[in-house]
């Protein structure tokens, strides 16, 4: 149904196109289904929801992409700083295991039991 105020009569609903055409009745005094809906507050309010919805998934996508970018640089660098902790820690551990190399080639040579590394062919000794 589509009601016209400038003549008060109700009519059939132009079916094949969208919008009613001028012709028949303007946009400002044309009413929809019920005679409160205003076909002019109708496309308004239409375009402003299809807007703001658009918009919203606009924003969403972009801060979506935004994020995941983000995420992922934030991942890269806590992968780096812990492979450099890693390399760290495993020179420490070679440092330290050198270290004590050292030290018990000292006891070792200390009490003896170094052999001496310029022959390593030593004689037997028979007791």
């Amino acid at each position: 149904c589509l009601w016209c105020y400038t003549n008060n009569t109700c009519m059939e609903y132009p079916v094949r196109s969208i919008l009613p055409s001028s012709s028949l009745c303007s946009l400002s005094n044309a009413r929809w289904g019920v005679c409160w809906i205003n076909f002019e507050a109708l496309i308004i309010a239409l375009a402003v929801v299809a807007g703001l919805i658009l918009l919203s998934i606009t924003v969403c996508c972009c801060y979506c992409c935004y994020c995941r970018r983000r995420s992922r640089s934030r991942l890269d660098e806590e992968e780096e700083q812990l492979a450099r902790k890693r390399e760290e820690r495993r020179l420490q551990s070679l440092q330290r295991k050198h270290e004590r190399k050292l030290k018990h080639d000292e006891i070792r040579k200390k009490y003896g039991l170094l052999q001496d590394s310029d022959n390593p062919y030593s004689r037997f000794e028979n007791e």
